[in-house]
């Protein structure tokens, strides 16, 4: 197989006037000039990502309305089930949901489908299972949102859902309760790149802000949060780098059972 190399045509000058000025490499400073990130404000974000560099929760479709129903779950205890997948992303997105809902007194179940006789994403029988468990409110992490068809069925058997999601939704988007995808077509929200897990952060941030919590209770989970993020190859802009920054200083320290035997294991 033939490879043609396409190499960019670097703007010395440029290159060592961010060098310069901010006190850069030319290997670093050269990165920054061929992705385009020559603003002051852009260096700062990719290169010193803070809390402060997460986008209001809120300015999320569907997301006050997600909010508010999860909040009502937590005060009358309901019974509550996620529907998450089986991938790296979809696990610890269930982790993360299910760490905090736990955290804010409500224990809820999880349904995982196998993947070699489920497959990817809601089913009716899966649903039935649920439905049967008693489970009023279910919550879909990493996957929801073509499932037009499964939602319609948890609809007539009377349980509430709320989609999260990270994938293009088609030209229908699910009846449930809230739909939370930045892929949305009527988005507004000024990034569209997360992770499953990521928006499955966004909405405890959005939880956590709305019942007054620290912001500890929130961020505590970016080491898990991170994981996901990274695994799921998403662009490390925005606010997944800011995920992936804040998150792997947390991984040093993780308090996570299951993290810490991962890094023993490997010897990292």
């Amino acid at each position: 197989m033939n490879k043609k190399w396409q190499i960019y045509d670097v703007d010395e000058e440029k290159v060592e006037e961010i060098s310069q000025k901010y006190n850069l490499n030319k290997l670093l400073s050269t990165i920054l000039v061929n992705r385009n990130i020559t603003d002051e404000k852009e260096i700062k974000l990719f290169l010193s990502p803070t809390r402060n560099d997460f986008h209001n929760p809120f300015l999320i479709k569907d997301m006050e309305i997600a909010v508010e129903r999860i909040i009502k779950a937590i005060n009358e205890k309901e019974n509550v089930t996620i529907y998450g997948d089986y991938d790296v992303d979809g696990i610890t997105s269930v982790t993360v949901l299910k760490s905090f809902l736990a955290d804010r007194g409500l224990e809820v179940s999880q349904y995982i489908p196998n993947r070699l006789n489920e497959g990817y994403g809601l089913n009716n029988n899966a649903i039935a299972q649920i439905k049967d468990k008693g489970t009023k409110l279910m919550i879909t992490v990493d996957c929801g949102i073509s499932a037009i068809n499964e939602i319609d069925y948890a609809n007539s058997l009377g349980i509430e859902t709320i989609v999260t999601d990270h994938h293009e939704p088609g030209n229908e988007l699910p009846k449930a309760l809230a739909v939370i995808d930045n892929k949305r077509k009527d988005s507004t929200y000024p990034f569209r790149e997360l992770a499953g897990v990521g928006v499955v952060f966004k909405l405890i941030q959005a939880i956590g802000i709305k019942l007054g919590l620290k912001e500890e209770e929130y961020l505590k989970y970016l080491d898990i949060v991170c994981v996901g993020t990274i695994s799921d190859i998403v662009p490390l802009v925005d606010e997944n780098r800011v995920i992936t920054k804040l998150g792997l200083m947390l991984v040093k320290q993780t308090k996570n059972i299951g993290l810490r035997a991962i890094i023993n294991t490997c010897r990292i």
